[in-house]
């Protein structure tokens, strides 16, 4: 009967509830006429459409299987569009490790209207066709190429079909052999100039005028949906943002000319980016040029072959690192070595203080954020690219600090595909997706709070909400009680909680105390939602689990399973971090554990930052922090962090986010209702004497400043239109005698003195006068 249920709730949930087909396709799937597409593919497509008229507003749909680069009329409108992956599988099914599912696919909305011109307007486009999964799953395949383009300008519709042109471009060569450990599913280039089709020139195949009567007719496979690239559903993201072309630090403009000696040049970027490299060189036919970067860890590089004279090439197939390594033979004079830097939205948060030191470190996590943001939230762009889930749930504790619209966007993506390529027979949804399942208990569990109910808090998307939350409550009815009442162990595909020193792990104390964080977590889900149905459900459990953790857990000073083994740092953290200590505990386990105990990985250590930061003990979690990271950050070659805390491992790993104490608890502000509506700042500054964070929000940017001398606080905020601040003045520093609020006297000797508009005395307590703020510019100033 259970089982029926699931997966009735799965048929009218789980596979109904993306967003179905918003454009009536009558454009077709197109590529070339053959049995089978062979991987690592690229296809050139071209168009000329006459127009009578243009519009305001021209709107084109396009998908491909796997990537494309558009041109219109020669200038380039996309670059690297389509996402890897898919919104869900064709149709529920049991999940299997390694075991490839058909997937719908995305489709992009490009507005076009710029590029677009009365009379004859040419349209290109490059497409490249992975047809290799990976190990990691972040891509599953239509084992066939396509390319689909719809639009409507004027009266004019645009439809990819029989009519559009198509040639295999023959300069990028197929056979291309992966290095190990072939985790990721794109390829390296592999491209001959003596073949190519005056790409990076005035008579490229892209450009008006190119004459493409020699190109065969495209072949379509009918609109959709269309096996093998099924439904198509809206992207969840917007396109990659596109930086543009720039020379790296060393190798300005004025260093060129110069002519190669044949050893390795390293071309420097000013921080780690996700990019593609460049050159402009002139050579004889037929010699060899290199490219790869200075990341241990990757896997793609670019294989060039010179043709005769002035040549320009950019490596489509994107690589990260801080350093771009290019190998050009003797005598190659170069004019030009350059990179382009693409990604998710942007990151217009910001921090920094006096310390310079957590300047940096909050300004490294932003970029390894950034860099793991792409296709999907991944753990890393070196070696996997994989969507490990409790990656995005770290992620998820900053991306609200740090990144814009598309950074939550794709983490709604993140929990859509998640939930969506689910086991429909157990109800697992797994740590790595879409195209492997393996469970992770900690990790989904973790998810679970951290990642789909902190999406819904901060975003206020009822929508997603509503969709994850059937498999975040069948999830957890996997686990049962015991007799002690605390929750059964579930070992799943693997049982990894964190890659810190293994025999200090305490599994039972992490797993109980991530189940009652998802229960938690999964209660508030419900009343959002007006759903009763499960509360007694989850009333019960928690209620008993926290009983039951206090009873056989606590030890005196600390919680463990086994004091003789355990005393776990993560375990001790993440008890004050989701309501399982009591208050009066915090101390004894700072003082016993979270001080002493450095075992965490950075997976878990930004929580025990939190902790010890919810506990009071700023100064020490900011110690700790200096003590983990030291030489990490002190290391100027880096702005990334890295995968493990000796700075080994890949060099930019999702997982860390230290940088989230830091907005959260000493710049001190959170929301304190959905989405922003309300929110609070209770500064604490520590050792700082000055403090200043941007918060891009969903209700508009949050601009706050403070700083203090022995006698005067001073604070700047903007605060966005419908929203609603609480600002808590620290009263640590001095006895304070006078509050003025834009000029005007607020409060003094212990009174509010007058109302003034947008501005009210909430009250105070031990730690700060509060006073609620309407939207709008204010400036605060509290004297002795």
């Amino acid at each position: 009967m259970r089982k029926l249920l699931l997966l009735t709730v799965l048929a009218t949930l789980g596979f109904i509830t993306f967003n179905t087909q918003a454009v009536d396709w009558e454009a077709e799937w197109i590529w070339k006429k053959e049995r089978f597409t062979d991987p690592n593919s690229w296809m050139a497509f071209r168009k000329e459409v006459n127009l009578a008229e243009t519009q305001d507003k021209t709107i084109a749909y396009i998908s491909a299987d796997t990537k494309y680069w558009l041109w219109i009329n020669g200038e380039m409108v996309v670059f690297e569009g389509s996402y890897t992956g898919g919104p869900s599988p064709v149709k529920p099914s049991p999940r299997v490790d390694f075991f490839s599912i058909a997937s719908n696919k995305y489709y992009d909305q490009v507005d076009i209207t710029p590029y677009l011109k009365k009379g004859k307007n040419t349209i290109a486009a490059l497409t490249w066709y992975y047809g290799d999964e990976g190990q990691k799953g972040t891509y599953i395949s239509s084992r066939r190429g396509g390319f689909i383009f719809q639009a409507k300008a004027g009266n004019t519709l645009i439809l990819s079909d029989d009519s559009w042109k198509i040639n295999p471009h023959p300069a990028y060569d197929k056979k291309v052999i992966k290095k190990p450990p072939y985790r990721v599913a794109a390829w390296s280039i592999k491209y001959d100039a003596r073949n190519d089709m005056d790409d990076w020139s005035a008579g490229a195949w892209y450009m008006p005028g190119y004459d493409d009567s020699q190109w065969q007719n495209a072949r379509t496979f009918r609109p959709p949906p269309r096996e093998p690239f099924f439904d198509l559903y809206p992207s969840e993201i917007p396109i990659l943002n596109n930086y543009g072309l720039a020379n790296c630090t060393n190798y300005p403009e004025s260093a060129f000319p110069f002519v190669s000696d044949g050893e390795t040049i390293e071309c420097k970027l000013d921080f780690n980016k996700n990019f593609t490299p460049y050159f402009d060189i002139e050579a004889e036919a037929g010699q060899a040029i290199h490219i790869t970067s200075n990341m241990r860890l990757n896997t793609i590089e670019t294989f060039y072959t010179t043709k005769a004279g002035r040549q320009q090439f950019e490596s489509y197939s994107w690589l990260n690192g801080r350093i771009i390594e290019y190998t050009i033979p003797a005598g190659v004079t170069v004019h030009g070595l350059k990179y382009r830097w693409t990604g998710v939205g942007s990151t217009p948060g910001h921090f920094e203080s006096d310390d310079p030191w957590f300047t940096r470190i909050w300004q490294m996590a932003e970029n390894t954020l950034y860099i793991c943001a792409r296709d999907n939230f991944m753990d890393t762009p070196d070696r996997e690219r994989g969507l490990w889930i409790g990656d995005v749930a770290d992620q998820a504790s900053y991306l609200f600090y740090s990144m814009d619209q598309p950074g939550r966007d794709l983490l709604k993506k993140a929990i859509k595909v998640t939930m969506a390529f689910s086991d429909s027979e157990s109800g697992i949804f797994a740590g790595l997706g879409p195209g492997r399942f393996r469970e992770l208990p900690a990790q989904s569990l973790q998810f679970i709070e951290q990642g789909v109910w902190h999406y819904y808090y901060n975003t206020g998307d009822l929508d997603t909400l509503e969709y994850a939350y059937p498999y975040v409550h069948n999830y957890l009815t996997l686990w049962e009680l015991k007799e002690n009442g605390l929750a059964t162990t579930r070992n799943g595909a693997w049982n990894w909680t964190d890659w810190g020193p293994q025999d200090t792990i305490d599994y039972d104390a992490i797993q109980n105390a991530l189940y009652y964080s998802a229960l938690v977590a999964a209660r508030k889900m419900a009343v959002a939602l007006g759903d009763s149905t499960h509360i007694g459900f989850y009333d019960q459990r928690i209620d008993s689990i926290k009983a039951a953790y206090q009873q056989h857990y606590w030890q005196d000073g600390f919680f463990s399973s086994d004091p003789e083994k355990f005393k776990d740092d993560r375990a001790n953290a993440i008890a004050i971090l989701f309501g399982l200590a009591e208050p009066s505990q915090y101390q004894q386990i700072v003082d016993n554990v979270l001080v002493p105990n450095q075992f965490a990985s950075p997976h878990f250590e930004w929580m025990v930052y939190n902790a010890m930061a919810i506990a009071g003990r700023y100064d020490e979690a900011l110690a700790r922090m200096k003590t983990r990271y030291g030489e990490q950050v002190d290391n100027q070659e880096r702005s990334t962090l890295t995968e493990y805390m000796t700075g080994k491992g890949t060099e930019n790993h999702a997982w860390n986010a230290p940088s989230t104490v830091l907005s959260r608890y000493v710049a001190g502000i959170e929301p304190t209702s959905l989405a922003w509506q309300t929110y609070q700042i209770l500064p604490n500054m520590a050792h700082m004497k000055r403090i200043q964070q941007r918060v891009p929000s969903v209700k508009g940017d949050i601009d706050f400043e403070i700083s203090r001398t022995a006698t005067a606080i001073q604070i700047n905020l903007t605060s966005p239109q419908s929203t609603t601040a609480t600002v808590g003045i620290p009263k640590a520093y001095f006895a304070v005698n006078e509050v003025m609020i834009n000029q005007q006297s607020a409060w003094k000797r212990g009174e509010p003195v007058s109302a003034l508009p947008g501005v009210s005395f909430i009250g105070e307590d031990d730690k700060y006068l509060r006073f609620g703020l309407a939207a709008g510019e204010w400036s605060i100033s509290a004297k002795q």
